[in-house]
């Protein structure tokens, strides 16, 4: 396989679980009325039970692929995954729904965790960085044209054809991986599944600084895009009235993200990981606590544009932040791949949707809560990275590999 058809496969692959997010977020309201859900914040467990099942589970494939491989464990996992879809196109009641959006999550958890891993298998170093920000770039589009779809598809339909649709592309991308992926675990990787190997993998990943601080870091980051996430329709549409433009407003902000990753792998092999990622949570921090001031100052909505602005120019930065955090956690633990992504994906998803959560149910009518949120964990990750580098920032730690 090139290396071209290498990160268009792990993009396609990480993208599926950005897919089961984006693509319903304009049917929520749909869903809602269809289920008879009287909260219209109690639409949002429909994204928040999907992650923690997508959290939790991470901490199984981690260990099982370091022992039995990456191929078995992914094509499992997105089993899992399509037959949850397919069940949603059926569901009955709301709380079936939740329930099989937390198992599908579970099931996407095999993307991100051995995804991941596979690429740890490959690469190191700048050149992980590299790759994961192409990575990145590709799977950004999905957020920039998945509302959009499911926009379309509801002008054709109810909301469950987007699952129905979700389970199809779901089962492309898996004949795709099954017919194309050769095994990249290491025979001399190979990991014993029993308890006290896979206590000490934990033990490795948990007592490294470097990789705990970042993912710390990265899990306040990702809370502020779960936040967004969480009450994205109640913002687009409630308070700025978009109705179907809404998803070309979504999709706006994620093109801004994927514009970032693309500069992001052009940039990292001549200036590093660690420069450049630091140099965006600063600009993060300094857009958010703008924005903040601008919003608390107002008494009316801000123009939208002014809005989408703050927004956009905050998640470019976003988007340099999130692959070079990712890249520098893992760097240190290539010998303990999949259990390492385990560990790490577990703690910033289910930390990242938990802070997601509260971010979203905070919602009042205004955007005041969200934009408070940004800025606060901003400087909360700021803490943790400078935790990570002994209070030094720009230092230069990895050879191009």
């Amino acid at each position: 396989m090139g290396k071209q058809e290498f990160i268009a496969m792990m993009a396609m692959l990480m993208a599926l679980n950005a897919l089961a997010i984006d693509i319903m977020l304009p049917a929520l309201q749909e869903i809602g009325a269809d289920l008879q859900v009287a909260d219209v914040n109690e639409r949002q467990f429909i994204v928040s039970s999907y992650l923690f099942g997508f959290g939790f589970a991470q901490l199984l494939y981690g260990p099982i692929s370091d022992r039995f491989g990456r191929r078995a464990p992914m094509i499992f996992g997105l089993s899992v995954y399509i037959l949850c879809s397919l069940l949603i196109v059926i569901v009955p009641s709301f709380g079936m729904l939740l329930m099989l959006r937390f198992i599908q999550g579970a099931g996407a958890a095999s993307t991100r965790v051995i995804t991941v891993s596979i690429v740890r298998d490959v690469f190191g170093g700048r050149s992980m960085a590299e790759v994961m920000s192409l990575i990145m770039m590709v799977f950004m589009i999905v957020p920039i044209i998945a509302p959009g779809t499911g926009q379309l598809i509801m002008l054709g339909g109810n909301w469950h054809l987007i699952f129905l649709f979700i389970a199809i592309m779901a089962g492309m991308i898996l004949a795709w991986m099954t017919l194309r992926l050769p095994e990249t675990l290491a025979k001399e990787d190979v990991r014993p599944l029993t308890l006290s190997s896979i206590l000490g993998g934990f033990r490795i990943v948990l007592t490294n600084r470097v990789a705990l601080c970042y993912t710390i870091s990265a899990t306040f980051i990702f809370g502020a895009l779960f936040g967004f996430i969480n009450s994205a329709q109640q913002i687009y549409v409630g308070i700025y009235g978009l109705g179907p433009w809404f998803p070309v407003a979504f999709a706006a902000v994620a093109a801004f993200m994927s514009l970032a990753s693309f500069i992001n792998a052009r940039l990292v092999g001549r200036f590093g990981m660690r420069k450049l990622s630091h140099g965006s949570l600063l600009g993060f921090i300094l857009v958010t606590f703008v924005w903040l001031l601008v919003q608390v100052l107002s008494t009316e909505p801000m123009p939208f544009l002014l809005f989408l602005s703050f927004f956009a120019l905050a998640m470019f930065q976003f988007g340099w932040i999130g692959a070079n955090f990712n890249s520098l956690a893992m760097e240190p633990l290539g010998h303990v791949a999949g259990t390492a992504s385990a560990v790490l994906g577990f703690m910033s998803t289910i930390g990242g949707a938990a802070i997601g959560a509260v971010i979203g149910q905070a919602f009042n009518g205004t955007a005041l809560p969200m934009v408070a949120g940004f800025f606060s964990v901003s400087i909360i990750g700021l803490i943790f990275v400078l935790i990570a580098e002994k209070g030094k920032l720009f230092q230069q730690h990895n050879p191009r590999i």
